[in-house]
């Protein structure tokens, strides 16, 4: 292809098309020479010759490359060189150059070499096409001439090739062996490697003495545990060689100290729910212990059902008895591991189901016969002439009708009538306030042991918020309980209004009718009480503080005044600065919500009967409107449906009422104790002790 000549230009075009970097085997480069020369100012230079062997090679680390390579040099005035390289001239030594896939070190991925021919003309042109193929770090091979050449070529090539794949192969079986042994110790060595990093963290946090010999640590340390802290000093000591021993002292700080709360595998759950809300400050009472029991019950109280209850407890005793199973233990299921750290949670949890199924008398929404019911309906038929009853209303003050008191939870026959929810609903509604107030009540109480150094705060915080929540709301159970002991179903009709009564309590208002002699006077004073311990609570505190910063403002002046001399020694610790609107903003924002919060809170406890009446119309939805249409056929087919049916009915059993009931009675529940319960006495504002321990690291690890 002919081109103008141009003085002293060098006209460069180059694409290059890059593939994998690094691999393991290599097709050879092979070179051809055609030269065409004319005898004009323009000369052309073009490929003529097709190398119609293969050659290859392997090499461990290589680079590859899809090169296209267009160029044009203008050597002189009337000489022009063309050097071309195109995707053309690739694809067709292709069909005679088979390229060798091999497999790229850096990726692990296939990799392909092109087999290219480069034609040039003169020495000066081929260091050229040298140096650019060295840039592109290309394997060059000079084409032999001769056949002979070129089948004795092949053959070194062939032999090279068989060689490197030998080392190759003995190499990647080195390796393979190497890995194997690598397999069985890596873990030892990783758990060691963050030991050491471990190790060296705690150090760095320590500081040198003034001679740069000496470790100096501030640590925090159990007062249980100081003589095993003694102890591995002294055996550190020994085994060092040091001539000077180690040794500790008891330094006092203003810091807080950190709060250890000791649990073991089965309190860890209920300390995690505590935590969850917030890690107690030092010497804070610890509501994990009475959580055992609370939180079960409450999550009962909702989700109460024998045959939900029975399924829950032994699914949590299965996993309670395989918990040293590692395949069990060791699972990688996030869903899994929080059920099975929560074991003994569910354990308990469906073993309180069971019994409030069994006082609810629930059994997947069906009623159970254990003992013989007290209800005898034929009086109530016998009492309207012989007429079935409309609706099937059970009424207890018939004579006759109630000859006793079922022996244990609800009477059977109340599955059958249908005013079963008026009498259910009446009875977990007032349970719901009665449980809801008596732990409100607990947890003000517990308050006790935060201030049991401080019978000053008891006298100012603690009685009236005890004085305040039983004058209002532990008024109200003793009515609720008061009503149920004095009036029975015959004098039903006279009975007064709870509701009435309560809200006539705060308006100083008379019952129109009375519950016992004298409620008037008795309502009006737990008011009083009520209301007086409102102010008690919100200036009681802040002027306890206002007095006690005086007395030692006043004391510390004294002193100084006595003792000049100890003016600077003494003014960093008592000259502290005490702002009384701050303290008096948090007493009110603490008054406010305290007494808002028990009329609340009361309320909130109604969730308790909310979920358990829901809970309970799922289960009778699931099994009227899905398992009974298994009994509707009888025989051969009946069988088959009801299998089916029953399929269904289970499934549904699991996900809905097990899995989604119960995870919505769990957040109840939870609720129920950080807000209603813990706000009463727990703050919740410290931080946990977290001791150096390579057990953590152990099981960090699993």
């Amino acid at each position: 292809m002919p081109h103008t000549p141009t003085h002293n230009s060098t006209h460069l075009s180059r694409s290059l098309i890059l593939s994998h970097i690094l691999t393991l085997t290599l097709n050879t480069l092979s070179v051809t020479h055609s030269l065409n020369h004319s005898h004009t100012h323009s000369h052309s230079l073009t490929h003529s010759d097709l190398l119609s062997h293969t050659l290859t090679l392997s090499h461990t680390l290589t680079l590859s490359y899809t090169l296209t390579l267009s160029r044009t040099l203008t050597v002189s005035h009337s000489l022009t060189l063309s050097l071309t390289l195109s995707l053309s001239l690739s694809h067709t030594l292709s069909h005679s150059l088979p390229h060798r896939l091999s497999l790229s070190l850096s990726q692990g991925e296939p990799s392909s070499w092109t087999v290219f021919l480069i034609s040039f003309w003169g020495e000066q042109i081929g260091q050229k096409v040298r140096k650019i193929c060295d840039c592109f770090h290309c394997h060059l091979f000079p084409y032999p001439l001769t056949p002979d050449e070129q089948e004795e070529t092949l053959r070194d090539l062939e032999i090279r090739t068989h060689d490197l794949q030998m080392v190759l192969s003995q190499t990647e079986g080195y390796l393979a062996q190497v890995l194997e042994r690598t397999v069985k110790v890596i873990h030892t060595w990783s758990l060691r490697v963050r030991k050491m990093k471990a190790i060296y963290l705690v150090l760095n946090q320590c500081n040198f003495d003034v001679t740069g010999k000496c470790l100096i640590a501030e640590v925090w340390c159990p007062v249980s545990q100081l003589h095993r802290l003694r102890h591995a000093l002294e055996e550190g000591s020994r085994r060092s060689g040091s001539s000077v021993p180690s040794f500790y002292n008891e330094v006092q700080t203003l810091h807080t100290p950190p709060t250890l709360c000791r649990t073991n595998k089965f309190t860890a759950g209920f300390q995690g729910i505590v935590d969850a809300y917030g890690v107690g400050s030092y010497q804070e009472v610890n509501p994990a212990p009475y959580t055992i029991i609370t939180f079960p019950f409450l999550f009962a109280v909702m989700f109460g059902d024998v045959g939900h209850g029975a399924l829950m407890f032994f699914f949590a005793l299965w996993m309670v008895l395989e918990e040293n199973d590692p395949k069990v233990k060791s699972a990688e299921n996030e869903i899994w591991q929080t059920c099975f750290g929560g074991r003994y949670l569910l354990l308990l949890m469906g073993l309180f189901s069971l019994y409030t199924g069994l006082v609810y008398n629930d059994c997947f929404s069906q009623s159970l016969a254990i003992f013989p019911s007290a209800w005898h309906v034929s009086r109530m038929c016998s009492h309207v002439d012989n007429q079935l009853l409309v609706g099937n209303q059970l009424d207890p003050n018939i004579s006759g009708v109630v000859q006793g008191v079922y022996p244990f939870g609800i009477d059977p026959i109340w599955h059958l009538a249908i005013n079963k929810l008026s009498f259910l609903n009446s009875f977990k509604m007032k349970m719901s306030v009665i449980l809801g107030v008596v732990h409100m009540t607990f947890g003000v109480t517990l308050g006790f042991f935060n201030y049991i150094k401080q019978f000053a705060l008891i006298v100012l915080v603690l009685l009236p918020e005890l004085v305040f929540l039983t004058s209002l709301f532990g008024y109200l159970l003793f009515l609720v309980v008061y009503k149920w002991l004095r009036y029975s179903a015959w004098d039903s009709d006279v009975a007064p209004s709870l509701l009435v009564n309560f809200i006539d309590m705060f308006f100083f208002m008379s019952p129109s009718s009375e519950l016992y002699h004298g409620q008037a006077v008795v309502q009006k004073v737990l008011v009083v009480l009520a209301l007086i311990s409102i102010p008690v609570l919100l200036l009681g505190k802040p002027l306890l503080l206002y007095c006690q910063h005086r007395a030692r403002t006043h004391r510390h002046r004294f002193l100084v005044s006595t003792h000049t001399h100890t003016r600077i020694a003494t003014h960093t610790h008592t000259d502290t600065h005490f702002d009384f609107a701050d303290v008096f903003m948090h007493q009110a924002i603490h008054t406010i919500e305290y007494c808002l919060g028990c009329i609340s809170n009361t309320a909130s406890y109604l969730r308790l009967w909310a979920l358990s009446l829901a809970h309970a119309q799922l289960s009778d939805v699931l099994w009227s409107m899905v398992l009974r249409f298994g009994w509707a056929y009888g025989q051969f087919r009946g069988s088959v449906i009801l299998f089916v049916v029953f399929a269904v009915f289970a499934t549904l059993t699991v996900t809905i009422l097990l899995v989604m009931e119960g995870l919505s009675a769990f957040l109840h529940a939870l609720r129920l104790h950080w807000v209603e319960f813990q706000n009463k006495f727990y703050s919740g504002s410290g931080y946990k002790f977290l001791p150096f321990s390579f057990l953590l690291l152990e099981e960090s690890s699993l």
